[in-house]
């Protein structure tokens, strides 16, 4: 068994963003809490900063990296690049009140109880959720290595490396701790559904081609390897999970409840970076493993964007803030009580 080849130099952008988020892990664990913010700033600002030079320094190349597993190549580096100036304006949107520590938007204590003596008493102590940081270079980290994904294996990793610090991030809303609380575990549930319709794509993509390079599954789906209604059929499971992600109809359903709930900086981080990694993980998908069935996704793409874009304009107009009521509600029966 010979040696896998690792290109660091071409992992640099990615390496830099994990690098910054396990030493912001360890911040958390050891710097005092009145050092952690600046810390934390310094360290995520120039890990992106760093980060983008690297993207920047890549262009024009083009290969695989770790025996193939991650691409490297002009839509993998425009992808990443501009999930890392997502990052930056999201970072500067943290650091915009830094007398007030830059992220008053955040619950001050996440495990307590909404209302709670342990929650009143963070508040009081006007105590910062400084792991913000770490989880979102973890988000960020995932995001760029979903569409340089070469194989289906690790997409589903990255896919699941940005997801899981989201589904917390969504829960720490500083106000209406309930209302976030509740698209916190709506997004992690109907995440957890998406992702399976997508390992089991993925699955059934490896059961017809015998391998989980993208490639190689398009080769063999041009030779017409197997039985072609198995290919159908995960594509169309592969593209719930990727449609999900980038919240198209009828898959849309999730984003105005987590989108309202989240802290409003994660909700604005949410509405573009996650939808660009998404975008580039379809692209790679269809253009690299699944180009033998263009005349099969094609038309169905065309009718999902047209819907998408029908039905936001549509239900625009009729659209109320439901969450707020239920909050009134929520308000008005615990008065009563």
């Amino acid at each position: 068994m010979s040696t896998p080849s690792i290109e660091y130099a071409w992992l640099l952008p990615m390496l830099s963003i994990f690098g910054v988020a396990v030493a912001g892990v360890v911040v958390e664990a050891f710097l005092p809490r009145r050092r952690r913010y600046r810390t934390q700033l310094v360290l995520c600002g120039g890990g992106l900063v760093s980060a983008l030079i690297s993207v920047v320094a890549l262009v024009g190349t083009r290969g695989m990296a770790v025996a193939g597993a991650v691409a490297v190549d002009g839509p993998a580096l425009f992808v990443q690049g501009a999930i890392l100036v997502v990052g930056l304006m999201t970072l500067l949107l943290v650091a915009e009140r830094p007398s007030t520590g830059g992220l008053d938007g955040f619950t001050p204590q996440a495990s307590a109880v909404p209302g709670s003596t342990a929650q009143l008493e963070a508040t009081r102590a006007r105590a910062v959720q400084t792991e913000v940081f770490p989880l979102t270079m973890f988000a960020i980290g995932g995001m760029m290595l979903f569409p340089a994904a070469n194989d289906l294996l690790t997409m589903f990793v990255a896919l699941e490396v940005f997801s899981l610090p989201l589904y917390l991030l969504c829960g720490l809303a500083r106000h209406r701790r309930l209302l976030s609380q509740e698209s916190s575990l709506k997004y992690f549930l109907l995440g957890a559904f998406s992702s399976a319709f997508f390992l089991y794509g993925a699955a059934m993509l490896y059961g017809y081609a015998g391998t989980l390079s993208l490639a190689g599954i398009g080769s063999a789906v041009a030779a017409g390897a197997g039985d072609d209604s198995l290919a159908w059929v995960a594509m169309g499971l592969v593209s719930v999970g990727l449609l999900f992600k980038v919240g198209a109809v009828p898959f849309h359903s999730w984003i105005p409840d987590v989108y309202q709930g989240a802290p409003t900086l994660i909700t604005a981080f949410m509405a573009a970076a996650t939808k660009i990694a998404a975008f580039g993980a379809m692209l790679r998908i269809f253009y690299v493993a699944l180009p033998g069935l263009r005349d099969g996704w094609r038309p169905v793409l065309w009718a999902v964007a047209i819907l998408t874009m029908v039905a936001g304009a549509v239900l625009m107009v009729a659209q109320t803030d439901q969450q707020q009521q239920k909050w009134c509600h929520y308000r008005n029966f615990t008065g009563n009580q």
